[in-house]
């Protein structure tokens, strides 16, 4: 593990109301006509576009849906009909699951851009693997996501087992921190990503004074923080999302708790300064997600998604948008191997297994067997203020 220290910033509206529950009627395999009189090819996104989680599960469906809109006339001239078919996942297993029951049912979904909650694709990802459709994520960074042997599932951002020791470094050796109390929500996201830290930290000679869960939804967090309080550590680590964690950092502050807090990609989004307010100040972040504004192409990716959608962009609208490159590259190469064919799932599932190389607006992405970025990196952000985003300080490579 490479660690790269930047004083300097690291290089680096059509809202969610179109949420097809059903994924529209099953097609025939060889595609229906659309209007264009091409054969239509589906992309779904299954993403949270409702609940705490709502800012990035949008964020994510729109980059994805920029990005195919961006395509339409490239595969309009091979024959095609692109669309994009959205279902929200609630950030809810089941919710998921039933998503992927309906996304399998119809034929003419060669493919899904999603999830963000990692406790959703695992278990959604098994039906996929079912019907051979291909699954690209633009966050999910639990270990288990890409372990387990699937064809299908594959990600472009960093699995958990670099994220927590990235951030226990940068914990231990930057922020100095010796005795640490870590608070995680007890899902597959917060606590695979909470034991990760936990090891790395304790290897490099951190004391954890506590390793405490909460519930996803709860608002009240004086329990754990009374904990925090008794145990005076110097550094308080959240594996969990932007909607408790917001909360747990206010409430913190307002307790006398002082110290940094530190937590993972799950707490990069607006909303998170928006539920903390000024009490964010001395809060650091791990995020899966580069910083877009400090290249070129980023800087053109920002305008134009907010030209397109009146609203600025999220930690991973870019992300959605790579996520959706990824795909559609994979699906055109599979055409072009299909003698400019419909392609079959199959065919589409190995062909997006076997990019190499892709270069997106922020990532750049190869796929190894297991279905992991090759070229995947943990960001290091500061929030020295009240304002999104937070400053970029640091990068760690492979």
């Amino acid at each position: 593990m490479k660690w790269k220290k930047s004083l300097a910033i690291l290089l680096s509206g059509g809202l969610a109301a179109s949420i097809f529950l059903a994924g529209c009627s099953s097609s025939k395999s060889d595609g229906n006509e659309g209007k264009s009189g091409g054969k239509v090819i589906k992309i779904a996104t299954q993403t949270p576009l409702s609940g705490g989680s709502a800012t990035i599960g949008e964020a994510i469906k729109l980059g994805a849906q920029m990005k195919l809109d961006e395509e339409k006339q490239k595969f309009k001239d091979l024959g095609f009909d692109l669309q994009l078919v959205p279902y929200d996942d609630q950030s809810d297993p089941k919710k998921g699951v039933a998503n992927a029951q309906l996304i399998g049912a119809d034929k003419a979904i060669l493919a899904v851009v999603g999830h963000f909650n990692s406790g959703v694709a695992i278990p959604s990802s098994e039906v996929y693997e079912k019907y051979a459709i291909p699954m690209v994520s633009p966050a999910n960074s639990a270990v288990e996501v890409t372990t387990r042997g699937l064809k299908t599932v594959n990600r472009i951002v960093a699995r958990d087992d670099f994220q927590g020791p990235a951030g226990a470094e940068f914990a231990v050796n930057t922020l100095k921190a010796k005795k640490i109390f870590i608070i995680q929500d007890k899902t597959a996201y917060g606590t695979g990503l909470a034991e990760a830290f936990k090891k790395a930290a304790e290897s490099k000679g951190a004391e954890i004074l506590g390793f405490e869960g909460i519930t996803v939804g709860e608002k009240d967090f004086n329990g754990v923080l009374n904990q925090v309080a008794s145990k005076k550590p110097d550094l308080v680590y959240f594996g969990g999302i932007y909607a408790e964690g917001g909360l747990i950092i206010k409430q913190a502050r307002e307790k006398g708790i002082k110290v940094p807090i530190l937590g993972g990609d799950g707490m990069d989004a607006s909303t998170l300064v928006e539920i903390a307010g000024e009490a964010v100040k001395d809060t650091y972040i791990t995020s899966l997600a580069g910083d877009s504004s400090k290249s070129e192409e980023g800087k053109k990716f920002i305008e134009s998604y907010k030209a397109k959608f009146n609203k600025n962009t999220e930690s991973y609208s870019v992300y959605g948008y790579d996520t959706m490159g990824v795909v559609l590259k994979g699906i055109e190469d599979a055409i072009k191997a299909n003698n400019n064919k419909m392609p079959s799932r199959a065919q589409v599932r190995d062909a997006v297994r076997g990019v190499k190389d892709y270069q997106g607006v922020l990532t750049k992405v190869s796929f190894d067997e297991n279905g992991d970025n090759n070229y995947a990196k943990v960001f290091i952000y500061s929030f020295k203020e009240a304002k999104y985003p937070a400053e970029l300080v640091g990068e760690v490579s492979k």
